[in-house]
């Protein structure tokens, strides 16, 4: 946004360069007082109509503009940047060349490395600690390994290769001049101080919508939140803190996607973590005193109500444990071991606990202090921060671009669209949106072919100079269209597949055996995760959404019943059997190469318990 509005400001000999930040202030100022009207209003309560359509489109286009600018920069590497001497030795054509092809084994190096550190939870090396510390801190400790590569030639080549950030020191001669930008605002003629209020009405509609979905992702119903949520709060704060950057010279920023809800899950794996040793430890020690269940799960009770925070908003203890409670009981008045001691044939501690611990969130204020402390810090950092070649921030930039698509229905629908026909099948032998055996394929290609025109559209006006500040203004266009235009077009039972307003999934249908054998075969494969495995299983790396294991519905007329269309298959997702009422047909589509193979051997199963993959 900044670009766009120095874009308009250098030229004019009113404005130009030298009142620049002081107009930017008044635009601060603007968006501020915009916030603070939309949090008197009460503007939050209406953020719920912002429905699955408008959020990931959005979530798509700023991985558009990551991925933008991450190849732009690359580009660029291979050019002679502006206001440089083209007479030094760097700016050769060789030597150009030659930082070009660095700038591309330093960022590449880096986006592959990072995804890769991405996944360390599901490796099979290193220890379950190791591996969940480089799954959390991998990326930037991998800007911190790149770094040091780019340094290895730096005896053999010219000073500026690689190319390296470059930003003034906060007490370089001159640099203070910025944060007293607040003396300049009253030479701003009249006439732009005027005019700040349209960028700032962009800013403003741009972070309420931001601010809005993240406040919403981040305090999700199953996350289980003790502490009510504050969302006309939390507007009000973002315009003080929008109007003290303003002043001070610096552009406000609110980035929160994804980066709040991700948060909730970090916190929500320290709480299971914490709440699993706590209850593995009491249900141990209970088995040692030979105590019976009515005993055992008496003092795990106390224990899980130990580990609450007292509030006076806090409900009752979540349904977990009155779920295994139950379970563990009728099994064992099946067996007749029900008042005898407990041992494992009755109760399994590490896997029953696993399985039904409630997902609870750590609610603290202190995690996200000592962020905000860790922000004002790298001020402090500038002269470590330039030394990170500009290709590392490419690579990352690329790294962001990839990381929010995961989990983001929009962007697997348009995989779906380039699935050859023959091919669709693999879709469903995995976990898979309930829409795609729900709805037919003319319906979701049409619907995805919109969103995808959309998209473009808010793309290409992001590239007109002036106009490109009223992107914003197309994502709340959104609103009318769902709710007035798309009803039009498509059936209400099919809209609501396409945009549901939880992340559903539906059991993965397995091909390669027969429904007898996968009858005879269907239970669970015993497995040991960490916390943050089972955090990751159940919420979507792009939005931080939970998981919701559906039974697709059925929302087309059919001939034939979805008992008859498909019998059940088992879901480790789901306590009920799931249905695809689409599976003839794509079937249909696959033809005799379904037919039943022999059973695989045991080396073909997964962890996540199915028979097949």
């Amino acid at each position: 946004m900044y670009t766009f509005m120095f874009d308009f400001a250098k030229d004019r000999k009113d404005l130009g360069p030298q009142l620049f930040l002081a107009w930017t202030g008044w635009v601060c100022v603007w968006t501020a007082l915009l916030l603070f009207l939309l949090a008197v209003l009460g503007a939050c309560s209406i953020i719920n109509r912002f429905t699955r359509v408008a959020g990931e489109l959005f979530g798509l286009l700023i991985a558009m503009l990551f991925m933008q600018q991450a190849i732009r920069g690359l580009v660029e590497e291979f050019g002679i940047p502006q206001r440089e001497n083209v007479k030094e030795a760097e700016f050769l054509p060789s030597w150009r060349f030659g930082n070009g092809m660095f700038a591309l084994v330093l960022s590449f190096g880096l986006l592959l490395t990072a995804l890769s550190s991405r996944k360390a939870r599901s490796w099979r090396y290193g220890a379950g600690w190791l591996r969940g510390f480089i799954a959390d801190y991998g990326v930037p400790f991998m800007v911190l390994v790149w770094t040091a590569v780019s340094y290895i030639p730096v005896n053999d080549v010219p000073h500026g290769i690689p190319r390296r950030l470059f930003s003034p020191n906060p007490w370089s001669a001159g640099a203070y001049s910025n944060w007293t930008v607040i003396k300049d605002m009253l030479k701003v003629p009249p006439l732009y101080i005027i005019g700040a209020f349209i960028p700032a009405t962009m800013i403003a509609v741009l972070y309420y919508f931001d601010h809005s979905v993240a406040s919403q992702l981040a305090q999700q119903q199953e996350f289980n939140l003790k502490k009510p949520s504050s969302y006309h709060y939390d507007l009000l704060l973002l315009g003080f803190l929008v109007i003290l950057c303003g002043l001070i010279g610096i552009p406000p920023s609110n980035g929160v996607i994804p980066q709040s809800p991700m948060h909730t899950k970090s916190l929500a794996t320290l709480k299971h973590q914490l709440l699993r040793n706590k209850l593995v430890s009491t249900a141990r020690d209970s088995i040692q005193k030979n105590e019976n269940l009515s005993q055992l799960y008496r003092s795990m009770q106390d224990a899980y109500t130990e580990m609450q925070t007292p509030l006076v908003h806090q409900t009752s203890s979540a349904p977990g444990l009155k779920e295994l409670k139950d379970s563990t009981i009728q099994r064992a008045s099946s067996s007749g071991y029900i008042d005898a001691p407990v041992d494992a044939a009755v109760f399994d501690v590490d896997k029953d606990i696993d399985e039904l611990l409630p997902v609870e969130v750590k609610e603290q204020r202190l995690s996200n202090l000592l962020q905000a402390l860790m922000v004002g810090t790298c001020v402090a950092a500038m002269p470590l921060l330039k030394k990170i070649p500009t290709s590392v921030l490419w690579g990352y930039f690329a790294f962001m671009a990839i990381e929010s698509l995961p989990g983001n229905q929009f962007w697997e629908r348009i995989l779906l669209l380039f699935t050859a026909p023959s091919r669709r099948y693999m879709v469903l032998e995995d976990y898979h949106a309930t829409f795609v055996e729900t709805v037919p394929f003319k319906t979701i290609a049409f619907f995805t072919l919109f969103q995808t025109f959309y998209l473009l559209l808010c793309f290409g006006l992001t590239w007109i100079p002036i106009a490109g500040v009223l992107f914003p203004l197309l994502i709340m266009l959104l609103v009318p269209v769902r709710q007035y235009l798309l009803p039009n077009f498509f059936k209400g039972a099919h809209l609501q597949d396409l945009d549901a307003a939880e992340y559903e999934e539906a059991p993965a249908i397995t091909y390669n055996l027969t429904f007898e054998e996968q009858g005879n075969n269907n239970q669970p494969q015993p497995t040991n995760l960490d916390s943050g495995e089972v955090l990751d299983e159940i919420i979507t790396r792009s939005r931080g959404e939970i998981r919701h294991g559906r039974s697709p519905k059925v929302t087309s007329s059919s001939t034939q019943s979805p008992r008859e269309e498909m019998k059940s298959v088992y879901s480790p997702r789901i306590s009920r059997a799931g249905h695809s009422p689409r599976l003839n047909e794509i079937r249909m589509e696959v033809g005799p190469r379904l037919s039943p193979s022999p059973r695989p051997s045991i080396l073909g199963q997964t962890s996540r318990g199915s028979s097949s993959s």
